[in-house]
């Protein structure tokens, strides 16, 4: 019997539980032991979003997700973990918005990740965010936030990448900040894992139609669409949105400002999907390809990659909020797996931080390939 080697891990700002569906999806065997991760505690400020996770993660245990605000968390009573992540929220860095950094509501809310690190010391800890984290405050708030992780605790040695999701088996162009830090001390490094799908991207038909969805499958309830919506989508080709030079003038919105691209946008059957937000309302619910209506929660979630057997709890609104904050699943399941096989010992895969190629490991020797 092989042993089993099982990080404990804890999750802050956990939304429906998208990371944690790719944790219990990683498993690497290694000679006589198996690496996995078991989800133990989490904690989120949305009623919805912690039912969604205790039905899935816990199935229905309520000990493990503590429901509210961050800042009324007893940190030093979090049962005890090996691992932790935290998708802290991204309102105040993110491009759509006003960018307003540590200045805003959310920004500071990183600082959480890093006391809860500084009380336990896990052996390893993931953070994500959006894109534009990067350049929030001219740059200064990524430096900032970097150097607070990689001095937490007792030390870690830090891998932030700008992930395409679109290239790590998810069918949406979704592109985020994820930073791996291992302690120091283990001197291990965490190498970025080398794209599985760069070459051949997932079709939001493929994701819609392979398997079908099925009939009886939860959160698929359509949305009533108005007649003057239906109107305008029948002028939209697959990929077009509200700005359509086609659609004619008495269904044009009447807007002189900024023209947000995603309003009223239809998906391309053949490409990947857009990013899918937690917005909604405005013509911003993503549109499907060919049928004139809104996507269904169902198949919104079948772009972040959640299986159909995960259900999402509370109403379509919050359903849909819930699915758009989430982390994929598939995307989270291939960089968690290279952590375990980072731990492991197993080589893999991986991006070449210094140019734009990436490594095979072998046992004899590292063979570049060109993307």
């Amino acid at each position: 019997m092989k042993k089993k080697k099982l990080f404990r891990l804890a999750e802050l700002f956990c939304g429906p539980g998208g990371l944690a569906m790719g944790a219990l999806l990683s498993t690497i065997k290694a000679k006589d032991v198996e690496y996995g991760i078991i989800p133990v505690w989490a904690n989120d400020i949305d009623p919805w979003t912690c039912k969604t996770y205790l039905r899935n993660i816990h199935s229905g245990d309520e000990s493990a997700v503590a429901c509210g605000p961050i800042e009324k968390i007893n940190l030093k009573a979090i049962p005890d973990f090996d691992a932790l992540a935290f998708g802290f929220p991204c309102n105040d860095f993110s491009i759509v918005g006003e960018q307003r950094g540590f200045d805003g509501k959310y920004g500071p809310l990183y600082s959480y990740g890093v006391k809860a690190i500084d009380l336990n010391n896990p052996k390893w800890f993931i953070a994500e965010n959006v894109g534009g984290l990067r350049s929030a405050n001219n740059g200064a708030a990524f430096k900032k936030i970097l150097q607070d992780l990689e001095n937490a605790g007792e030390g870690y040695t830090l891998t932030p990448h700008f992930y395409k999701f679109e290239e790590y088996n998810v069918p949406q162009l979704r592109h985020r900040i994820v930073i791996v830090g291992i302690k120091k001390d283990l001197g291990l490094e965490f190498k970025v894992p080398a794209p599985v799908t760069a070459s051949k991207y997932i079709s939001v038909k493929e994701a819609f139609e392979n398997p079908p969805i099925p009939m009886d499958a939860s959160n698929n309830e359509q949305t009533r669409q108005s007649e003057s919506v239906i109107e305008r989508l029948k002028h939209i080709p697959p990929g077009g949105n509200a700005w359509y030079e086609g659609i004619p003038v008495h269904l044009r919105l009447k807007v002189k400002s900024a023209r947000m691209s995603q309003i009223y946008k239809r998906l391309h059957p053949n490409r990947p999907a857009y990013t899918i937000t937690g917005s909604g309302g405005g013509g911003t619910h993503m549109y499907h390809w060919k049928e004139n209506r809104a996507l269904t929660n169902r198949e919104r979630a079948r772009i972040q990659t959640f299986p159909d057997s995960f259900v999402f709890e509370g109403s379509k609104e919050s359903v849909r909020k819930q699915i758009g904050m989430a982390v994929p699943p598939n995307g989270a399941k291939i960089i968690l797996e290279a952590v375990l096989k980072t731990f492991a010992g197993v080589k893999y895969p991986y991006v070449d931080a210094n140019c734009k190629q990436f490594l095979v490991q072998t046992d004899d020797c590292l063979q570049m390939v060109l993307i």
